[in-house]
């Protein structure tokens, strides 16, 4: 699985006491692999993996292809996701957008409704803008050269050495949480891994270990090893192909290492929403909100809650939720719809990074959908036609579980709600 991890940058703590021989070299001399990774131990390290990942790699539909724009698609989607979960997304989104070109010249609608439900969407965005500047630079053609698949939007080190080394064989090597936690075990790395010179000293090792001549199969093997063995818990050190380089194991208790990352204190964040419910079964949505100037919205900006597509009427909540949702639809609503009875559903728990968000849905009775400009009526049983975040689709869920008979609440989520 590929994660592309952005690093944050933190003041570095002041050492309390001289660091340990390990830690001395891993700072300084730059080197974290044990001793015995030298010329010949690398060459045993590289037979032993690149035959251990032959035998035992997962049957995954972007392995059966070389072609840059799909191993780019799929290293995308990879990013902070599971894999069983990008596999229908990769599939349906390659039978859509079959290349560079079709992806370009899509609507933005479009490509969003097919990522509906996969989460993180500013990389559907990102994905869009690249192939739309890959027509007009390339001609439509996958570039080849380092600075150019560099430039283009949502691709980082990890991503763009992932693309030139499986699919165009660049001498590349990877450098995602699954190979870094592989290295940091090998060397018996304590701290977290994330640090800047830590993960400096980490690429470097990657490079070192990097086989040359199969680099993209090489990093698919790093990477496999760290999903499917080396595992931040419960690591299987006794089905390891290169345990024996293994510093960690070693030392009796290789889930010590690395050390545990220092979390961000959640935020907690109360919204309100409106389920409009007509006889018939239809429902409104608002619009994408349009893109704010400003560089760092707030941490209960409503509009990055629901990843700024189709959505319910939601406001932030600071003190009484039926009061402030009860103010916000009346400035949103056109004049003479009357009072409006909001009905309770059950609470929406939702995260989104550091945020913690409970969202107090109400279903609210009427005859018609009122109109409101750019808004849309539609069945709430049916999302399929508009792109819609998580957070909206677990909103719709409460109100459906709340309208439907128990024994029929499976069939009408599973049909329903489907991305």
């Amino acid at each position: 699985m590929a994660f592309d991890f952005g690093i944050d940058r933190p003041p570095p703590d002041k050492p309390k006491r001289k660091p340990s021989k390990v830690s001395a070299c891993f700072l300084f001399c730059g080197r974290i692999l044990p001793a015995m990774l030298n010329r010949d131990g690398i060459k045993t390290f590289r037979k032993q993996l690149l035959a251990w990942f032959t035998q035992f790699q997962r049957d995954l539909p972007w392995r059966h292809t070389k072609d840059p724009y799909a191993v780019w698609i799929s290293e995308i989607m990879l990013q902070q996701t599971r894999v069983a979960a990008v596999i229908p997304y990769y599939e349906r989104f390659l039978a859509r957008f079959p290349d560079v070109r079709a992806l370009a010249e899509a609507s933005q609608e479009e490509v969003l409704r097919l990522w509906s439900g996969l989460g993180y969407y500013s990389r559907a965005r990102n994905l869009q803008k690249a192939a739309q500047q890959i027509v007009a630079l390339y001609g439509g053609e996958f570039p080849r050269d380092e600075e150019e698949v560099m430039a283009l939007p949502g691709i980082g080190p990890y991503t763009g050495a992932a693309i030139l080394s499986i699919a165009l064989g660049a001498k590349q090597a990877v450098l995602d949480g699954n190979v870094a936690r592989v290295l940091a075990r090998l060397g018996a790395v304590r701290g977290d891994f994330r640090e800047p010179r830590r993960w400096q000293s980490l690429q470097r090792s990657a490079g070192e270990l990097l086989d040359r001549k199969s680099p993209g199969d090489w990093n698919q093997a790093m990477m496999e090893l760290g999903a499917m063995v080396c595992t931040p818990r419960a690591p299987q050190c006794l089905l390891c192909p290169v345990a024996k380089f293994c510093r960690a194991r070693q030392s009796g208790d290789p889930e010590a290492f690395p050390g545990k990352r220092k979390k961000r204190e959640a935020v907690q964040i109360v919204l309100a929403a409106a389920v409009f419910s007509t006889p018939r079964g239809q429902t409104l949505l608002m619009p994408p909100p349009g893109d704010k100037k400003e560089n760092k919205p707030a941490a209960d900006d409503v509009a990055t809650l629901v990843s700024r597509m189709w959505h319910f009427p939601t406001v932030a909540i600071r003190k009484d939720a039926s009061t402030e949702l009860r103010n916000y639809l009346a400035d949103s609503l056109p004049p003479g719809n009357g009072a409006l009875q909001l009905e309770p559903l059950n609470r929406v728990r939702h995260a989104v990074t550091y945020r913690s968000v409970t969202v107090l849905a109400f279903r609210i009775a009427i005859a018609k959908i009122p109109r409101i400009q750019g808004a849309r009526s539609i069945p709430l049983k049916d999302f399929s036609t508009l792109p819609v975040s998580n957070l909206t689709r677990k909103i719709a869920r409460a109100a459906l579980l709340e309208s439907t008979e128990p024994a029929a609440k499976p069939d009408t989520l599973k049909l329903s709600l489907k991305p």
